[in-house]
């Protein structure tokens, strides 16, 4: 009866352990994607300012480059004006399909690995 009662206890032992050991391997996981995930984003970000950097570079020049081709040096920064709010009008329309769910995707698809 002594050594039944110290196997269960034993077993009981073992279990109780398997399942720390599971819960912590669970939550080095978690942190484990969690910092994949913001690493990528982060990169992400770093990437996009610095195209933005570029693009704002770009944007200045091309205006001021039209703007001596009209005449007046602000007809250039209206056209480039006009054409970021034509742009944006029309991301703001196809939002979800090119931004919302390859973004969701990307995170998700991370997650999951």
């Amino acid at each position: 009866m002594n050594d039944n009662a110290t196997a269960i206890e034993t077993l009981f032992g073992k279990a109780g352990d398997l399942s720390k050991t599971s819960m912590e391997l669970f939550k080095l996981q978690a942190i484990d994607k969690s910092a994949e995930v913001l690493s990528l984003l982060a990169t992400k970000l770093v990437i996009t300012i610095v195209v933005a950097l570029f693009i704002l570079s770009i944007n200045i020049g091309l205006a001021l480059w039209l703007g001596e081709l009209l005449g007046k040096v602000y007809y250039g920064f209206f056209i480039v004006g006009g054409f970021y709010a034509l742009i944006t009008i029309v991301v703001y329309a196809f939002r979800r399909p090119w931004i919302k769910d390859p973004v969701s995707t990307t995170i998700i698809r991370k997650m999951m690995r």
